[in-house]
């Protein structure tokens, strides 16, 4: 095992406690400070899983020999059309709630 895998092995060990702490931190001072704020955070996670099974539903799962190459099979063809078009929705939600500030801004 060489340096290269060490930190590698290390920099995943860091993700992993960044991520529990991100998502456990908050959730911990929810709870003990104001408990509703959790409905609001639950419902922004419920609308990103409905926008993605939104995109699931509109994506091919077409297979290329290019991407067979690489073990790419009919499943993962969808599920990654699921995110890019979700990504995609969210995308022109994102811009056109900037059109909209800008133009609000604008109209006063």
């Amino acid at each position: 095992m060489d340096f290269v895998d060490i930190g590698l092995k290390f920099t995943y060990v860091l993700l992993a406690i960044g991520l529990i702490a991100a998502i456990v931190l908050p959730l911990i001072k929810a709870l003990s400070s104001d408990p509703k704020s959790l409905i609001k955070s639950a419902m922004g996670i419920a609308v990103i899983v409905v926008i993605y099974f939104i995109g699931y539903a509109m994506s091919g799962s077409e297979v290329t020999a290019t991407y067979a190459e690489f073990g790419v099979d009919s499943v993962v063809s969808k599920r990654v059309g699921g995110l890019l078009n979700a990504m995609y929705i969210l995308m022109i939600f994102a811009l056109l709630g900037i059109l909209f500030t800008e133009v609000s801004k604008l109209a006063k």
